[in-house]
């Protein structure tokens, strides 16, 4: 499951008013399938999106969903999949820790708040943190209530107004430590148990290059969910192509590309034109990106040569150009490539996001 099918679904179902349950992990312990922070959604009738275990708690997760649906309040679940020695339901998990998730209803009535500002933050380009009551003693503040930060915009729904700036200054602190968690916060003589949980859209991937080892970059990039646009200063290239799966494909000399895309929206670029000049081109406008990652396709030599070739420009690449780009696999084709170089891609942003 990838964020992006996550919000298909959840666009989908929101057109067509489905009630729906949104189950967010709190709290962890041991060995789990996933951490303080993960989501999936529930639809009335127990279909779902997501993936919080392995496969073997989603299905009692659902029939848990239907009974917040019924109810219209939210609860908290427990598995402790260590508990005994027995399997878990007969199904041989095996995994020895403890999960803990919140399971809180979304109503067409309430525009599918919190998940609706949630998912708009998901949708752009600037992380943010969402911040949930789990428990409550404070008269006006009920389990469910959320707030989502995105920078200096702030949404919240069941918040009054006195326990705001507790949940601001919470959401603040797990984006400065990049970390998602709960915690126990005081307001007015009163505790809550909140999650904070860090809201990180999928990276935005530049591909400059539309040559057939491009075709493999742009399918194992969708497959996680990633937003690809694809550019290259040759129609032919672009016309006999397939990619279809690109969020966007752009066909401009290489000196053109910056009136075409923001360079600053994009988290990874890779440079695999094939053709020196061009890709002399390409560099030269990212030195003067702020891209954290670039990647230069081809052989030490000729990254060696169009640094050079960059001169005092070329400095300011140093600590972003991975050349040859991806980890050293032993790739011997297209294919192998791609994985490789999404592989140092995904290693480098989860250094920067953590």
């Amino acid at each position: 499951m990838t964020i992006r099918e996550l919000q298909a679904s959840f666009s989908a179902w929101r057109e067509d008013r489905t009630p729906l349950v949104l189950a967010t992990v709190f709290e962890t312990r041991g060995s789990t399938y996933s951490k303080s922070g993960a989501r999936m959604l529930i639809a009335e009738g127990g279909t779902f999106q997501g993936m919080l275990s392995g496969g073997c708690l989603e299905g009692d997760l659902a029939e848990r969903a239907m009974s917040v649906l019924r109810t219209n309040t939210p609860q908290a679940v427990t598995y402790d999949l260590g508990k005994n020695d027995q399997d878990l339901w007969g199904l041989g998990v095996g995994c020895d820790g403890l999960m803990r998730i919140f399971l809180q209803p979304l109503l067409p009535d309430c525009d599918y708040q919190p998940f609706a500002a949630v998912s708009a933050v998901l949708s752009g380009d600037d992380a943010g943190v969402a911040a949930t009551v789990l428990e409550s003693q404070h008269e006006n503040l009920l389990p469910g209530a959320t707030l989502v930060l995105r920078g200096n915009e702030v949404s919240a729904f069941g918040v009054p107004v006195e326990c705001r700036d507790a949940l601001i200054a919470a959401s603040r602190l797990a984006a400065a430590e990049k970390r998602s968690g709960t915690g126990v916060l005081e307001v007015s003589g009163s505790e809550l148990k909140v999650l904070t949980a860090r809201l990180l859209p999928p990276p935005r991937l530049l591909v400059l290059g539309a040559g057939l080892d491009a075709f493999p970059v742009l399918r194992l990039a969708t497959e996680l969910g990633w937003r690809v646009v694809v550019q290259d200063h040759r129609p032919a290239y672009i016309e006999r192509g397939d990619f279809r799966e690109a969020e966007q494909v752009i066909c401009t000399p290489a000196e053109s590309l910056a009136e075409h895309v923001a360079l600053g929206r994009f988290d990874a670029v890779i440079v695999m034109s094939h053709h020196l000049a061009t890709d002399r081109k390409y560099l030269s406008l990212l030195a003067d990106s702020a891209i954290p990652y670039v990647g230069l396709l081809g052989p030490r030599e000729r990254r060696a040569r169009l640094m050079d070739d960059l001169g005092e420009s070329g400095k300011r690449l140093e600590h972003r150009l991975h050349g040859p780009a991806g980890f050293d696999i032993g790739a011997d084709g297209p294919a192998s490539i791609a994985l490789s170089i999404l592989a140092e891609i995904h290693s480098e942003l989860k250094k920067a996001y953590r």
